[in-house]
């Protein structure tokens, strides 16, 4: 979930988020590792985020069957969307979901830590355990089976300064998941989602999509689609600079371009727009740094 400021405007649907603005509410989902994206839902700014979130899930599964990628994807979801009917939407996918433990204590979680997890090797005063628990169920409906829970609890003695603490902090992380692998490798799949915070930063700055221009909400729904469209092709023409690398004016060593980039590398380079001969023609300059990628990426798609 990403809300859009739409703070001061009366347009149909516009209202209070959970960000302390008014606005839109906005779902996504993201495939792959470079940041396309595979579905998106504009939705108004009150709309809790489970609300419709079990049919959006489903659809973006079907999505990805569409488009024939051979095994299981793997589904990555924060603790807002933890609800045990989302579950029934993942099929055969391997998941992993954030659980919000709230009704646990924490003393009770590091005791049963210490019992069944790995300790972690850490700097002093700080102890971290990993592992698995096997007994608590979606929801906490005792008619669905059990889902495997991945932990991360964090006991600190002494704070990243050397001072001693009277009483220990602790700090508990978990995670639904159905994947067969250790604990520590499920921590670092779930925080590798992290840069889909940038592909929001990504849609509403550089694409200029934070205020939805129409008074109308499903006029904006058309829009933000629009918008995707936009997003995975630019999205797509910063993946062919990269593989063209060694064509490039410059070093290139990322594995993604934002958007902003390759608009201003690519898109905004100036031409001259020439039709003679039934042909239009684009004429670049002389001077022009990215002439060469270019030319190899139409050649490519000609």
């Amino acid at each position: 979930m990403s809300p859009l400021d739409h703070s001061g405007s009366s347009k149909e649907g516009v209202s209070y988020t959970y960000k302390g603005h008014d606005g839109y509410a906005l779902i996504f989902a993201y495939v792959g590792t470079q940041g396309h994206m595979l579905e998106c839902e504009l939705r108004p700014g009150k709309q809790h985020c489970q609300s419709g979130t079990t049919a959006f899930i489903a659809r973006s599964v079907e999505t990805l069957q569409t488009l024939g990628l051979g095994g299981k994807c793997l589904l990555r979801l924060d603790s807002g969307n933890a609800a045990a009917d989302n579950f029934d939407a993942f099929g055969d996918h391997y998941f992993i979901v954030k659980r919000n433990p709230r009704r646990e204590c924490p003393k009770q979680m590091l005791a049963l830590a210490r019992r069944v997890g790995d300790k972690q090797d850490s700097r002093e005063g700080k102890n971290v355990y990993t592992g698995f628990f096997d007994h608590f169920h979606p929801g906490d409906d005792q008619n669905r089976p059990c889902v495997p829970v991945a932990f991360e609890v964090i006991e600190r003695t002494i704070d990243i300064d050397g001072q001693k603490l009277l009483v220990p902090e602790l700090e508990v992380n978990t995670w639904w998941t159905n994947l067969s692998c250790r604990a520590k490798t499920v921590l670092d799949l779930y925080h590798g989602h992290g840069p889909s915070e940038q592909y929001h930063s990504e849609l509403k700055s550089d694409l200029d999509v934070e205020r939805l221009p129409s008074g109308r909400l499903c006029a904006n729904k058309i829009i933000l689609l629009c918008a995707m469209v936009a997003f995975n092709l630019l999205r797509g023409l910063g993946q062919e600079v990269i593989k063209r690398a060694g064509l490039a004016p410059q070093k290139i060593n990322i594995p993604r371009w934002r958007i902003k980039t390759v608009l201003k590398n690519i898109v905004y380079c100036a031409v001259r727009l020439v039709r003679h001969a039934g042909r239009i023609e684009l004429h670049f300059g002389k001077r022009c740094r990215w002439f060469e990628v270019i030319q190899d990426i139409a050649h490519s798609f000609a």
